[in-house]
C-alpha cells in the first residue's frame, strides 16, 4: 500500500502543468486572446491593412477621374536668339529676336464617361514683350468651351467604371477574409503549442511513473516476485521516458517560437497557452452558408472582375484594328490689344474644329490576330471562372459538413480520453497488485497518451474549421451575428 500511494503521488505531480521558469516570466494566452493579438499586431495583419489601404486610395483616385478638375497653368519663356524668320514676300532671313512671353490659363475640365470624351472651359491671358523695341501686346480669351472626343476607340472610362467598384469590393472582402484566415492560422499555431505542452506533461508524468515503477521493481526483483526480463523492461521504459522529456522540451520551444513570431511578439518572453476545455455544439445550414459565402466572400467578386477584364481586353483589341477618328472643337471669345484693359473690349468670336481620321489598309492580319487572341482569352477565362465557381461551392459545402461532424468528433475524443485515463488507473492497480503484466500496463499507458493527443488534435481541427468557415461567410453562426472588419476612415487616411 505504501508503494501504491508513492506511485500515485508521483503520477499526480507529473500530470500537473510544469513550468520551467518562474510563473511571473511567462505570458499566458487563451485562444481568443491569441487571435486578438494576431489580428492586431501580427505581420500578416499589418500587411493586410496596408493592402486594403492601398486599394482604398486607388479607388479614391479612380472616382476622382469622374469629377471636375480645376487647374491653373503657365508657360513663360524668354527668347533671345537669332532665328530664321519667313518674310512677307516668302523669303527667309536670319533675324535677332528678343521677346518675353508670359501667360496664365485657368481650366475646368470634366470627363464624360459614357462617350469617353472630355469637356472643358478655359480662360487665359497672354502677354508678349518685345524687349528690343520696348513694345507690349496682350491676347486674352475671356471664355472658351471645348470638347475632345475619340470615335470608334476604346472607352477606358466606361470600362473602369464597371471594373473598379468590383475591384474595391473584392479588396474590402479580402481584408475581412484575411483577418479570419489569420484567426484560423492562429488556431493551428496555438494548438501546435498546446499539443507540445501536452506531450511534455505526458512525458513528465510517464517519466515520474516509470522511475517509481523501476524503483519499486528493484525491490520486487530482490525478493524474486518478478523476473529479470520484466525489471529490465521497466528500466528501458524509464530511459525512454527521459529521452521523451528532452525531445518534448525542444518541441515546446520550437512551437513557442513559431507562435511568438506569428503573433508579432518581439520579446523573448515565454508563452503558455490555455486551450478551451469545452465547445458549444451547433449546426450550420449548408444553404445559408452558401448564400452568405456568395454575398461576403471575395471569390465571387474576383470571378466577376476577371470576366469584366477579359471583356475589356476584347473591346480594346477590337477598337485598335479599325477606323480611328478624333474630334477636337473649341468655341469662345478672343481679343488682342496693346493695353491689358483694352484686350477685354469687344471680344471677337473664335472657332476651332479639327477632325483626324486613320484607317489601316494593310496590317497583315495583326489587328484580327489581336482580336482572336483576346476572344480566346475571354472564353478561357469564362471556362476557368465556371470551374472556379463549382470548386468554390464544393469547398463551402465540404467545410460545412466537416464542421458539423467535428463537434461530435470532439465529444468522442473527450469520452475516449476519460475512458483511457480510467483504464490506465485500473491497469496500474492491477500491475501493482501482481494481477497483470508490464505489457498490459504499457498498452494502457500508450492508449492514455494517444487519447490526450487525439483530444487536442480534435479541438485544433474544430477551431480551425470554425474560423475557416467564418472567413468564407463573414458570419458567426454561433452568435448568429455578421462580422465587421472595416478600417476606420482615420486609419485609411494615414
Amino acid at each position: 500500500m505504501k508503494h501504491l500511494l508513492l506511485l500515485f503521488s508521483a503520477w499526480l505531480v507529473g500530470t500537473l502543468p510544469l513550468l520551467a521558469e518562474d510563473q511571473d516570466t511567462k505570458r499566458t494566452f487563451t485562444l481568443a486572446e491569441a487571435i486578438l493579438q494576431a489580428q492586431k499586431a501580427s505581420p500578416d495583419a499589418q500587411a493586410a491593412r496596408h493592402t486594403y489601404r492601398s486599394a482604398y486610395w486607388n479607388y479614391r483616385s479612380f472616382k476622382a477621374n469622374y469629377l471636375p478638375e480645376v487647374s491653373l497653368s503657365s508657360d513663360p519663356y524668354l527668347n533671345r536668339q537669332i532665328n530664321r524668320v519667313t518674310q512677307p514676300d516668302g523669303t527667309e532671313q536670319f533675324k535677332a529676336q528678343n521677346t518675353l512671353n508670359t501667360d496664365l490659363s485657368l481650366t475646368i475640365s470634366q470627363n464624360v464617361w459614357f462617350t469617353g470624351g472630355n469637356l472643358f472651359l478655359q480662360s487665359s491671358v497672354n502677354r508678349m514683350d518685345e524687349l528690343g523695341g520696348r513694345t507690349t501686346s496682350y491676347n486674352t480669351k475671356p471664355f472658351s468651351i471645348g470638347y475632345n472626343q475619340s470615335f470608334f476607340g476604346y472607352n477606358s472610362l466606361k470600362w473602369n467604371r464597371r471594373i473598379e467598384p468590383v475591384r474595391y469590393r473584392e479588396a474590402q472582402k479580402s481584408y475581412a477574409e484575411t483577418l479570419e484566415l489569420i484567426a484560423s492560422q492562429t488556431c493551428n499555431y496555438f494548438y501546435a503549442l498546446a499539443s507540445a505542452q501536452t506531450n511534455l506533461n505526458i512525458a513528465l508524468s510517464n517519466q515520474a511513473s516509470a522511475d517509481t515503477l523501476w524503483r519499486y521493481a528493484q525491490g520486487r526483483y530482490r525478493i524474486g516476485s518478478i523476473t529479470e526480463n520484466e525489471m529490465l523492461q521497466l528500466e528501458v521504459n524509464k530511459l525512454n521516458e527521459e529521452a521523451n522529456v528532452m525531445q518534448a522540451r525542444m518541441d515546446v520551444e520550437d512551437a513557442m517560437q513559431t507562435l511568438r513570431s506569428f503573433l508579432g511578439l518581439g520579446d523573448r518572453q515565454d508563452i503558455e497557452v490555455l486551450p478551451t476545455d469545452s465547445i458549444i455544439p451547433f449546426e450550420v445550414p449548408i444553404d445559408e452558408a452558401l448564400r452568405l459565402a456568395y454575398e461576403n466572400s471575395p471569390e465571387p467578386e474576383n470571378f466577376k472582375r476577371r470576366i469584366l477584364e477579359s471583356k475589356s481586353n476584347l473591346a480594346s483589341a477590337k477598337a485598335s484594328r479599325g477606323l480611328k477618328a478624333d474630334l477636337y472643337m473649341q468655341f469662345g471669345l478672343s481679343q488682342t490689344a496693346d493695353r491689358f484693359q483694352d484686350s477685354y473690349r469687344d471680344p471677337l468670336n473664335q472657332q476651332y474644329v479639327r477632325v483626324s481620321l486613320a484607317f489601316p489598309i494593310l496590317d497583315w492580319g495583326r489587328g484580327r490576330g489581336r482580336v482572336r487572341v483576346a476572344r480566346s482569352q475571354m472564353e478561357l477565362t469564362e471556362t476557368q471562372v465556371s470551374q472556379a465557381v463549382d470548386d468554390f461551392e464544393q469547398n463551402v459545402r465540404k467545410m460545412v459538413r466537416q464542421f458539423n461532424l467535428q463537434a461530435r468528433q470532439v465529444a468522442i475524443a473527450v469520452r475516449t480520453e476519460q475512458t483511457a485515463r480510467r483504464r490506465y488507473e485500473v491497469a496500474l492497480k492491477l500491475y501493482l497488485s501482481g494481477k497483470s503484466t508490464i505489457l498490459d500496463l504499457n498498452a494502457a499507458t500508450s492508449e492514455k497518451d494517444a487519447a490526450q493527443r487525439s483530444y487536442i488534435s480534435s479541438m485544433r481541427t474544430y477551431w480551425t474549421l470554425y474560423y475557416g468557415l467564418r472567413s468564407l461567410t463573414q458570419y458567426d453562426f454561433r452568435t448568429r451575428c455578421p462580422l465587421s472588419h472595416e478600417l476606420e476612415e482615420a486609419e485609411l487616411r494615414r
